[in-house]
């Protein structure tokens, strides 16, 4: 009985084995033309060698490199940004100290943005306190809504601020909404079809599709960025879903920071959700202008900077500009993520800046989202606890804030995470805030969390089951691409 294997030409294989060695020798040689970090090059070489058709199919979703991708042209890039050279350089503060100086050059030169006063800046923990002032806030726009989340779900909180975002529309407010295609993957197709047929101008931000699975399935926006009549902006870590409202079972919160923010610096956030808009539809129908309202004469003023980072900058900016802050700390650096996978520069900084006897804390949940990034995060605990950084385990729930404070003048807000995802793979943005007032307010808010905390201490840690540890040891060697 003749077999299918009968039918198939002798030279087949040998032309298929062909192909494939050109595929992995073609995929090595960009790997070593990239000059990227030699331990990774290395590891991405032998695994494309050693693990046959395995090793490619995980380099094609997970170790091709798109730096050489636009996110915007130069030309539509300079004209973005001379709607705004009216404002490109406020007088910054004559107390400002020397470290938040050298830190506002190094924003600027890695991403080309401004500082920008605030008239104000409040702070959310409380999902139900950020989507009440949210929707109060959409619901008075008169001219243009633009709104970018990671997440936006068709849950009972995503429907109601779909239903301000319609209704809106249909009264002659542009709406712009722009949505990430896998974070938002669990929402069904109608919910944001709906939007469409109102009028609501929706997009997803790298639409993933079978024939551009590989070139897109790697690279998230993770921005979560609000502007309402470019004077309002919101930054922060929620995105919209009811778990910022509702928590988890068993009376479990998200604990999460979210900002609101009025003045110059909203323009920042628009300028950004601009390029993004500009890459999602190739051209931009946004005007990032200063507002109308300047900073009147002795009003409060709040130093701000939005700094953005994105699989397609030559720099890996915020990760950059977190090292740098790090070691030029003098007194303390507290820090919250949900997901602690530093990098190597990044971890060192830590033990530099502990070493150095700076009060070094880091905050992460007890129990994770996901047991992988949960197994992953805790492998790099022993490494700080042996350099003297304070551990804190988050009992009250599911810890999601993304926040930095260093000494008594600089804090970060925004969405990236304290992982190789946010720093390589991402597009994020946090806000910068160079001021003593929300620094004091930033490191209440991290004393009220210690409260609902475990510190950890060496001997407990260390004394864990060996299976733990291991399990913790195997996930962290795939930590760069969680």
């Amino acid at each position: 009985m003749e077999t299918w294997q009968h039918y198939i030409s002798p030279w087949v294989y040998p032309v298929l084995f062909m192909v494939y060695a050109a595929t992995i020798v073609s995929c090595i040689a960009v790997v070593l033309s990239e000059k990227r970090n030699p331990i990774k090059s290395l590891a991405w070489v032998i695994a494309l060698i050693f693990l046959p058709v395995v090793g490619l199919v995980f380099y094609l979703f997970f170790g091709r490199s798109i730096k050489s991708k636009r996110m915007i042209s130069r030309h539509n890039k300079r004209k973005l940004l001379s709607r705004q050279s009216g404002m490109a350089r406020e007088e910054l503060p004559a107390g400002l100290s020397v470290e938040s100086r050298q830190l506002i050059r190094l924003a600027v030169n890695l991403c080309g943005i401004y500082p920008r006063s605030a008239t104000e800046v409040r702070t959310f923990v409380s999902g139900q306190d950020k989507f009440d002032s949210l929707k109060a806030d959409l619901r008075k726009a008169r001219h243009s809504i633009n709104l970018q989340y990671y997440i936006f779900s068709d849950d009972a909180t995503g429907q109601e601020i779909a239903s301000i975002l319609m209704e809106k529309a249909r009264m002659g407010v542009k709406v712009r909404v722009m949505y990430d295609h896998v974070g938002s993957f669990s929402a069904r197709r109608r919910f944001f079809t709906k939007m469409r047929r109102a009028g609501v101008d929706a997009h997803p931000f790298f639409r993933v599709t079978f024939p551009q699975l590989a070139n897109r399935i790697n690279w998230r926006n993770h921005r979560k960025i609000v502007v309402i009549d470019d004077h309002i902006g919101y930054i922060g870590g929620m995105n919209i879903a009811d778990r910022y409202l509702h928590g988890l079972p068993r009376g479990k919160v998200w604990r999460d920071t979210h900002l609101r923010v009025e003045g110059p610096v909203v323009s920042s956030l628009l300028y950004s959700f601009a390029v993004d808009w500009n890459f999602l539809k190739h051209h931009s129908d946004i005007t990032p202008i200063a507002p109308s309202q300047p900073v009147a004469s002795g009003s409060r003023r709040i130093l701000t900077q939005l700094i953005t980072s994105g699989p397609t900058d030559h720099w890996a900016s915020i990760a950059m500009l977190y090292q740098r802050a790090i070691l030029s700390a003098r007194k303390c650096v507290y820090l919250q993520t949900p997901y602690f996978l530093p990098t190597d520069a990044l971890i060192k900084a830590l033990q530099t800046a502990a070493l150095s006897e700076v009060d070094v804390r880091v905050m992460i949940p007890a129990r994770s989202d996901s047991n992988l990034l949960r197994l992953a995060s805790f492998s790099y605990i022993t490494e700080c606890l042996q350099a003297g950084i304070k551990v804190y385990l988050y009992d009250a729930g599911m810890l999601h804030a993304k926040t930095l404070m260093i000494d008594d003048e600089f804090c970060s807000i925004g969405s990236t995470n304290f992982d190789f995802r946010s720093f390589e793979h991402n597009f994020e943005g946090n806000l910068l805030i160079y001021d003593k007032e929300v620094n004091r307010e930033q490191k209440q808010l991290f004393f009220a969390d210690m409260e609902h905390s475990t510190k950890l201490t060496y001997n407990t840690w260390t004394r864990r089951p060996l299976p733990i540890r291991f399990w913790e040891s195997i996930v962290r060697l795939v930590s760069p691409i969680l």
